[in-house]
């Protein structure tokens, strides 16, 4: 009797704590709340300039459609899709269509290796050889001015921080000196069709030299790939799954995939080309190569669906994003869940590059703005923010409270500068 009632009491409890679970994910998965410009400080007919400026640029062919989303203090002030998903089919373009966000890919794996961080796991200047082995003794490349290339030995070994900040001596594709061997070695950039996964391409990646030793400059680079399988094996978990069930899940990002499942590929957006003497066209059915730099715009869809790439890989739409952002802009908080401490978050918003770059700043993960030059255009120091190669891009503001986000499907883009519009129009609506 005795026990039939404890196991009963435990039945109930254990229901209304489940109840209470659902609906905090509920709670969580909901997008942010919306609220009228004014309420938040912006100007409801200040910010109908984005959708004008938007709308000029579609109407001129210069980009086929966008979605554009501003946030102030938390609330949606600005959400609006424009133009065409798919200007052939003649598909309206959504508010939760799916993107190709590539480099914006890279804050997420430097949360994800912040989270691993912030475990006691490692130490930022800890050799990234001790978790990855293969990067053991690396060698930088030497190009004399004439002769043969050759090798010697660098000077330090590369480190978690550097790759983090991009100063590890590791280039891409389009890199004149590096590309070449990159592309004969089968390096992927995580842009085109890869029959293999994320620790073969790493080591890959790893036998071949450096362009530098690591510290001594900032080079735009694969190192946030090494970063995604570094989070492999200290987590003892795929990237993928790294992702979803540590990040986002608990931000209810419900569309952000490496590879969007079949039945959401419907809402993927559709990428164009602009080239100036053939104008605004769909991307085409081949690879589309720069030197020793290839690309395409099906990868998340053809081919061997099985590369993690942490620099480039992931699909979102704007609102997902939204989310990810917000919870920067809230010390690493989502609701009652820390992801991160608030003095990560600091940490990966401070520069980092200090002398080794003396006209920008970058964090561990984001570019920081007005700390190395006087701001040139709309925003606030300390904000910082990145983008994508098919131009997607996004701003988060501690000073305003405020996140910009910018999506389209365009490259190359013909110079356009229409997300560097919408993201001062967006400043420009402020009126508190």
């Amino acid at each position: 009797m005795h026990s039939t009632y404890i196991t009963g009491r435990n039945r109930r409890i254990m229901s209304v704590l489940l109840g209470i679970f659902v609906l905090n994910l509920i709670a969580i998965a909901q997008d942010l709340p919306a609220a009228k410009p004014e309420s938040v400080g912006l100007s409801s007919d200040r910010l109908e300039r984005i959708a004008s400026s938007v709308q000029r640029n579609i109407d001129d062919k210069r980009v086929a459609g966008a979605v554009t989303l501003v946030v102030r203090h938390g609330k949606v002030a600005w959400f609006k899709a424009q133009g065409m998903a798919d200007r052939e089919a003649a598909k309206a373009m959504p508010t939760d269509a799916m993107f190709r966000i590539c480099s914006m890919t890279k804050p997420v794996t430097s949360v994800a290796v912040m989270m691993l961080y912030e475990e006691g796991k490692f130490l930022l200047d800890d050799p990234v050889s001790k978790y990855l082995p293969e990067f053991k003794n690396p060698k930088v490349l030497v190009k004399p001015a004439s002769g043969a290339t050759y090798t010697i030995p660098a000077t330090k070994e590369i480190t978690i921080r550097d790759l983090l900040r991009h100063t590890s001596g590791i280039t891409y594709q389009w890199n004149d000196d590096l590309g070449p061997m990159y592309e004969k070695a089968d390096v992927a950039s995580g842009l085109l069709q890869f029959d293999g996964t994320i620790a073969d391409n790493v080591k890959h990646l790893a036998a071949l030299p450096l362009l530098f030793n690591p510290g001594d400059r900032f080079e735009y680079s694969l190192g946030v790939d090494v970063l995604g399988r570094l989070v492999e094996v200290v987590s003892g978990k795929p990237l993928d799954e790294f992702f979803r069930t540590r990040i986002f899940e608990p931000l209810g990002m419900k569309d952000t995939y490496f590879f969007p499942p079949d039945n959401k590929l419907d809402r993927m957006a559709t990428a164009y080309t602009y080239y100036p003497d053939k104008g605004l066209n769909r991307f085409p059915d081949t690879p589309i190569r720069e030197g020793s730099f290839v690309y395409t715009a099906d990868y998340p869809s053809r081919g061997p669906r099985k590369l993690f790439s942490g620099g480039a890989g992931l699909v979102s739409t704007a609102m997902d994003y939204a989310r990810f952002c917000q919870m920067m802009l809230d010390d690493g908080k989502v609701g009652n869940t820390l992801l991160l401490s608030r003095k990560s978050v600091e940490l990966m918003t401070h520069d980092q590059l200090g002398k080794i770059a003396t006209d920008m700043g970058f964090g561990l993960g984001f570019g920081v703005d007005g700390v190395k030059a006087p701001l040139t255009e709309l925003g606030s120091v300390g904000s910082y923010n990145w983008g994508g190669f098919f131009y997607t891009g996004f701003s988060i503001d501690p000073k305003e409270q405020m996140i910009v986000i910018f999506m389209a499907q365009l490259h190359p883009t013909g110079d356009l500068t229409l997300d560097r519009q919408v993201h001062e129009l967006a400043y420009q609506a402020i009126n508190d």
